[in-house]
């Protein structure tokens, strides 16, 4: 049996070399010979570029933008100054140039002036977004022709974690988890939910967070679904945006907040009760989350697909779906807090089968159980996909339900 050894501080230059050497491994794969990235997390992912803005960097008109030729080790790094790009030793000085305008269609025409510079003749080329200048001039920017999805480039590179990024992640999450337990420490009935919000953004930070990449979420839910937000589906509404509500005795809580380190995310959630103790109904609910939880993880090893996850959860759950159905049973997470692989999605069953899962891959469990009356049982556990069986990457207890 092989077990992932996960250091315990991540090598961040090893780290940059390896994923680089993923990227164009799934370039070759896919007969991608170029890749233009202008997504954050992707641009981070491929240069190991400090800009953690997460979406608001879609304001930014400077954002950063990667280059990635298939036969050239080192990405090219578009970015208005040189803080927070690699140091030389990993990004040498001629791949790392001022900042492109891709909102404007000046800048696309610069840019496309520098491309032709960079990418071969009749090159295969992948992109991962396009602005409106970009689409404009695409001609002048892809004479070759109309340029791929680089989103299942990014996704393959992207799907095996490597120790140093497995590392990452569980420092991510060791962060989140310090700062939420100081959060606890102030939950009480009259607070709201933006105090909770700003005391625990604070105490992250201080903790070595660099970007705050999920709002935390401190969702009162109501006893019923009618007596909820209403919502297209049918079902429970969430997430809902926090507000200046003052929380009462008794208000059952589902949270959920990510944050970033050295680009990597963590997920949290947990149900917490406001002032008081769980109900007996309520300590059930937590008991069968458990039961669900621990079917799947049951069945949860390389070599196994997805739809066995979530046949084992349904099982387990006497036959209904435990899950939202505008989420999922379980999803990756790495440089983007929600990525494959996915679970349970409206992807539908074939493709669930057709998933299988693969040692190193993250996988974040989110169940949900669900009866009126109560505000129902969410909370969110992170593992990494062993060759016979997982690892627990998540550390928090389950306060006031129980261990």
């Amino acid at each position: 049996m092989t077990v992932i050894d996960i250091p315990a501080a991540p090598d961040l230059v090893r780290m940059h070399r390896e994923r680089g050497a993923r990227l164009r491994a799934a370039m070759a794969d896919q007969g991608v010979d170029v890749l233009v990235l202008l997504g954050n997390n992707a641009v981070t992912y491929a240069t190991g570029v400090s800009w953690p803005l997460g979406d608001s960097g879609l304001a930014h008109v400077d954002r950063p933008v990667a280059v990635v030729v298939a036969d050239d080790e080192s990405p090219h790094l578009f970015m208005p100054f040189r803080e927070g790009a690699p140091s030389e030793s990993l990004l040498p000085s001629d791949h790392f140039h001022g900042p492109v305008y891709l909102e404007f269609d000046e800048g696309v025409k610069n840019f496309a002036g520098t491309v032709a510079d960079l990418v071969p003749e009749g090159a295969v080329v992948a992109v991962d977004e396009l602005t409106g200048a970009m689409r404009r001039g695409q001609k002048s920017l892809f004479p070759a022709g109309t340029p791929r999805d680089a989103a299942p480039v990014l996704g393959a590179a992207k799907l095996i974690k490597t120790p140093d990024e497995l590392s990452c992640i569980r420092t991510a999450l060791r962060i989140t988890e310090r700062a939420m337990a100081e959060v606890t420490e102030t939950l009480a009935p009259g607070m709201r939910q933006i105090d909770l919000s700003a005391r625990f953004v604070r105490k992250a930070y201080e903790h070595g967070a660099l970007a705050n990449v999920l709002d935390p979420i401190w969702q009162v839910m109501p006893e019923s679904r009618e007596a909820g937000v209403w919502t297209t589906h049918g079902d429970l509404a969430l997430p809902l945006l926090t507000t200046e509500r003052e929380l009462a005795k008794g208000d059952v809580l589902w949270t959920d907040v990510s944050i970033s380190y050295a680009g990597y995310c963590s997920d949290f959630g947990r149900t917490w009760i406001v002032g008081q103790d769980p109900t007996p109904r309520q300590q059930a609910q937590f008991r069968k989350w458990r039961e669900i939880q621990t079917a799947v993880k049951d069945v949860l090893r390389a070599g196994a697909t997805a739809a066995d996850l979530t046949r084992a959860a349904i099982t387990a759950n006497g036959g209904t779906k435990p899950w939202l159905p505008h989420f999922y049973l379980g999803h990756g997470m790495g440089t983007d807090p929600a990525e494959m692989p996915f679970v349970g999605t409206d992807l539908g069953e074939e493709f669930d089968e057709q998933l299988v899962l693969e040692a190193g891959m993250v996988l974040v469990l989110e169940p949900v159980v669900w009866e009126d009356g109560t505000g129902g049982y969410r909370s969110e556990e992170v593992l990494v996909i062993e060759e016979e069986g997982w690892t627990a990457l998540t550390d928090y207890p389950y306060a006031p339900y129980g261990d």
